[in-house]
């Protein structure tokens, strides 16, 4: 299971059980007033007995005046005693007071709660239960839906290999044809850009593969720093860079390095630059563009300030980073830059 749909299950579920919580809440509260109100309506009926038989084990009885305010029958409170009044045969001027301990009835109500408690406890299991089902049910329909995007998004990639490698082939052909043309650099780097767009979508779909290998972050750099100087060429690429290796997937790691650099130049300035620089065990990608307004948004899928792209690459850098155990920061000003800091010191060799 993919991590939104992951996310789309642990949600729906939170709703129903959740919703269904509330409503056993609600129950529990209505059936404890009931059962409440059911054990004082039995100890009105004991302290009955009790003035009828004198059989009054655990209660205490006295003779009281009768007076108004002392209604038979009628169960009152006082200090958390419950007591009652009764008629007494041949008594007229007195009325017999049958008191239920405070103790005792704190003990019976504890009892009604601990009852109730379990009933409630054993509801909530079946209800979470009962809403796990639901949301996987209710998440059924989309994971079909998912999947066949996604086939169909990998069988336009898959389709885009043949006619882009023959540009590709086509255009080398031509270069020996003719020699060196700008019109063909830039032709070939518009076909760069196409399958870096294809690479970023099936990283999208796939994620990154588990292997690893050791290689100098400072080469590749500068191998891909010369396609982004003929892509954006009024943007100048500078880099600050000593030989420094890691242990880390070296194509993920290139799809990072491509997303930053493209972004880097994209949204720049005329006549911006580009700085890529080794910070003790931090890479720094620093540029002199339009800068973020939300820098806290920048890696949330689909999100985008520009009109330009999709706004998937930085969420793909990110997914990558997290992946390969690398930390990546941002700090950005509107109108001055934005800088990437990517923490290197857990794959560092």
């Amino acid at each position: 299971m993919k991590t939104y749909e992951a996310e789309s299950l642990a949600k729906s579920f939170l709703i129903f059980f959740l919703l269904l919580e509330v409503l056993l809440a609600i129950n529990a509260w209505y059936e404890y007033g009931v059962q409440k109100r059911v054990l004082e309506e039995k100890i009105r009926d004991r302290m009955r007995l009790c003035a009828y038989t004198i059989e009054c084990e655990g209660m205490r009885t006295d003779f009281v005046d009768r007076s108004k305010g002392k209604e038979e029958n009628i169960l009152y409170r006082s200090q958390g005693d419950l007591y009652s009044y009764f008629t007494v045969p041949k008594a007229e001027k007195h009325l017999m007071k049958v008191i239920y301990p405070k103790q005792r009835y704190e003990t019976a109500v504890e009892t009604v709660k601990k009852e109730l408690m379990h009933k409630f406890l054993l509801y909530t299991l079946f209800s979470a239960a009962v809403s796990f089902l639901f949301a996987l049910y209710a998440l059924m329909p989309l994971r079909r839906a998912l999947r066949l995007n996604e086939e169909f998004v990998k069988d336009i990639l898959h389709d885009f290999n043949t006619p882009l490698s023959s540009m590709k082939i086509n255009l080398q052909l031509f270069r020996k044809e003719v020699g060196e043309s700008a019109k063909i650099a830039r032709l070939e780097n518009n076909i760069e850009t196409m399958l870096s767009l294809q690479e970023n979508l099936q990283t999208f779909l796939k994620g990154i593969q588990t292997q690893t290998e050791v290689f100098d972050i400072t080469a590749l750099i500068n191998d891909r720093l010369p396609y982004f100087e003929v892509l954006y060429p009024d943007i100048i690429y500078h880099a600050d860079l000593t030989p420094f290796k890691i242990r880390a997937n070296k194509d993920a790691f290139a799809r990072i390095i491509d997303n930053l650099l493209s972004n880097a130049g994209k949204y720049n300035k005329a006549e911006g630059q580009v700085l890529v620089m080794m910070d003790g065990n931090q890479l720094k990608i620093e540029d002199t563009g339009k800068g973020i307004a939300h820098p806290e948004k920048v890696f949330e899928r689909y999100y985008k300030e520009q009109e330009r792209g999709v706004g998937i690459g930085l969420h793909i850098v990110k997914k990558l980073c997290d992946e390969m155990h690398i930390t990546i920061k941002i700090s950005s000003r509107q109108g001055e830059g934005t800088t990437f800091s990517l923490d290197l010191s857990r794959v560092t060799v």
